[in-house]
């Protein structure tokens, strides 16, 4: 067994079989008995609970292509590239764009697997296709934006069509016509003038002051999506929480800050074992030491049930946790009635 601690953010005392480490896409090719394998980049959204019984594909493919137009840069970036990395690569290459999208952990293949997000910008307005190969198949596939199926965290790379497919690279567009993007409450002081620059080192400077650093206290970002609710819920939760935070997300829906239904829950200070919930920003669940994975499932339970027993809700992880067998699906979460 090869132990998986240094490769999720969380620090988990974890194992797996084997560790295949992917630096040329011919090995993809190579392989054999798909089942056995998981895909993983840079271990900052995915938690090993408990020892794994397969194989970890370790992504670590390198490049970057770009290729100007009069509109806008194509960009080719291979899917082993660290995805904050690449947000400070085109600025400092003058192809403003991704600065909301700073600092946000992990790797560029991962980044459309969550369609990450940030201070008002996804990343699928910038997806132009999707390249990788199904190992199952044997299939090299291109999958342009359409058919990606991007949504809130979501995208088909969630599903189990895609459960064997390996992302290797990611193509964008970053359109030249460019203008702040400055909604959020902290970026919203920031002068119409400001520059990509500007934006980023703001994101930077609130992303490290609200979010602490896995290096420091192991973690894995935010650990519960914000849950989206329809307008009839959210009359409900406004006339009982009138200063509770709300983004529309369309005519039908909005978003409620899951840390905001944390915190006024005064769940701020629980902790089973060495599990915690962070004390500055309750999205975030911690490792304060040396906590398991029974002791991360048990309080993820807790937060998910006495938040539903308060408001209604039900809070779904952000993060990808995994099992002997592989991903722990949604219903394990709201199996109590959640």
């Amino acid at each position: 067994m090869v132990s998986l601690k240094d490769k999720h953010s969380f620090r988990i005392s974890a194992s797996a079989n084997e560790v295949i480490s992917v630096t040329h896409r011919d090995q993809l090719s190579e392989l054999t008995n798909p089942d056995e394998l998981w895909i993983l980049g840079e271990g900052t959204n995915t938690i090993f609970t408990e020892d794994f019984q397969g194989k970890i594909l370790w992504i670590q493919l390198r490049g970057i292509e770009v290729t100007e137009h009069s509109d806008a840069w194509s960009l080719q970036v291979a899917a082993g590239e660290n995805w904050h990395q690449l947000v400070e690569y085109t600025l400092l290459h003058g192809m403003p764009g991704l600065e909301n999208l700073a600092l946000i952990p992990g790797s560029v293949g991962a980044a459309p697997v969550q369609n990450i997000g940030a201070y008002g910008v996804e990343l699928s307005e910038f997806i132009e296709a999707v390249e990788g190969y199904d190992l199952k198949t044997g299939e090299a596939r291109y999958l342009p934006k359409d058919s990606c199926g991007f949504s809130y965290r979501e995208s088909v790379f969630k599903t189990p069509e895609f459960s064997h497919f390996v992302i290797t690279d990611v193509h964008l567009r970053i359109p030249k016509d460019w203008a702040p993007t400055l909604s959020y409450a902290d970026l919203a002081d920031m002068p119409s003038s400001s520059t990509a620059h500007e934006v980023m080192q703001r994101v930077i400077t609130v992303r490290r002051r609200k979010l602490p650093d896995p290096a420091e206290i192991p973690n894995a970002g935010s650990f519960f999506k914000n849950p989206v609710v329809d307008h009839t819920r959210l009359k409900m939760l406004q006339e009982k929480y009138p200063t509770m935070p709300v983004y529309p997300v369309d005519d039908q829906s909005s978003k409620i800050p899951a840390g905001w239904l944390i915190d006024k829950a005064g769940l701020k200070a629980l902790q089973v074992g060495d599990a915690g919930v962070h004390e500055q920003q309750a999205l975030v669940l911690v490792n304060r030491g040396a906590a398991s994975g029974q002791e991360l499932s048990q309080l993820a339970h807790q937060i998910i049930a006495q938040v539903h027993d308060i408001y209604g809700v039900k809070l779904e992880p952000e993060v990808r946790l995994l099992n002997r067998s592989g991903l722990i699906p949604k219903s394990h979460w709201w199996q109590d009635g959640a």
